[in-house]
């Protein structure tokens, strides 16, 4: 009998921590889950501490190839609201986030709130290019938007959220006038740009960079170039006459350093955080360390040595 009254009493105890998961003790605020830490950083600065926000995208982690637990995935379905970029970009992650929401589950996908650019070339070309991150100005609209979604939460604290919102508005504007006071030093011939996939297209239509090419053909890390591809982008970048490449932080830089020696000519290749961010104190541990690191190495490679 007291050995049944123990295993009761463990059960209840097991029950009490379960409807506690993810949070700390006695935390009640609304639960925002969140896939890419991009995105993550951004929701986590919009909701200031009106929410609790859980992020399940990894630092250094790949948002096309990256998957979660079934825990994880059980989180998503128990949350206030699940925030995702959209635009095909979660590859791995999609049907968890199609079962969020016939579960019911409110979701906000950011790529429905700005306006969307295409691939223009490449075995992407018309497709949605979900990379809108590299356009602060973009990110502002995204804000707007998740600032609306999140005030719509039961239970959630909207004046504290539209404090948070503002105040981070105003740092998106000013890292926005940074980026243009930067890259306005780049002569426009200069304004080229090569990396190992498209990522650019956001960043280039709103600074008027133009997009050389890239190593890996379409939208998404997981394909392939084939040595056509890489012909071809070395007869471009010949053409164009880069000075640098730009290798992403997520993925090894072997092929680009690839294109760079076979493109035979003097390219440097220089590394950029585009698609996730890193651990702490790795130097792009936010989105806007990240978007200010990236805007210091684009305006150092491409800006024209004193001879020239």
């Amino acid at each position: 009998m007291r050995r049944l009254l123990g295993i009761a009493a463990a059960i209840a105890l097991a029950t009490t921590l379960a409807a506690c998961s993810g949070a700390a003790d006695g935390d009640d605020r609304p639960h925002i889950v969140v896939t890419t830490n991009i995105l993550g950083d951004v929701v986590a600065n919009t909701v200031g501490d009106a929410a609790r926000v859980t992020t399940l995208m990894r630092p250094d982690a790949d948002p096309h190839s990256f998957e979660i637990s079934a825990r994880e995935a059980a989180t998503m379905r128990d949350a206030d609201l699940v925030v995702s970029n959209g635009l095909g970009l979660e590859e791995g992650l999609q049907r968890h986030l199609d079962q969020a929401a016939e579960a019911g589950v409110e979701t906000y996908v950011a790529g429905d709130h700005i306006d969307v650019l295409d691939y223009s070339d490449g075995e992407a070309a018309g497709a949605p290019d979900p990379h809108f991150w590299t356009d602060p100005a973009r990110m502002r609209d995204v804000v707007d938007g998740l600032e609306a979604a999140v005030k719509d939460i039961e239970g959630i604290d909207a004046p504290a959220v539209e404090d948070a919102a503002t105040a981070y508005d105003t740092e998106l504007e000013k890292l926005d006038q940074e980026m243009t006071d930067s890259f306005g030093r780049i002569p426009e011939q200069h304004r080229s740009l090569v990396t190992n996939h498209h990522v650019f297209g956001y960043l280039a239509e709103r600074f008027d960079f133009r997009v050389v090419g890239a190593v890996i053909p379409g939208g998404t890390t997981l394909a392939a170039p084939s040595a056509a591809d890489l012909r071809d982008l070395t007869e471009a970048i010949e053409q164009a006459g880069v000075p640098t490449i730009f290798a992403e932080s997520s993925q090894p830089d072997r092929l680009i350093q690839v294109l760079a020696d076979e493109a035979g000519v003097d390219v440097g290749v220089s590394e950029l955080f585009t698609e996730s961010l890193t651990e702490k104190g790795q130097g792009a541990d936010t989105y806007l360390s990240m978007m200010r690191a990236n805007t210091e190495r684009i305006t150092s490679g491409l800006s024209p040595g004193p001879t020239e």
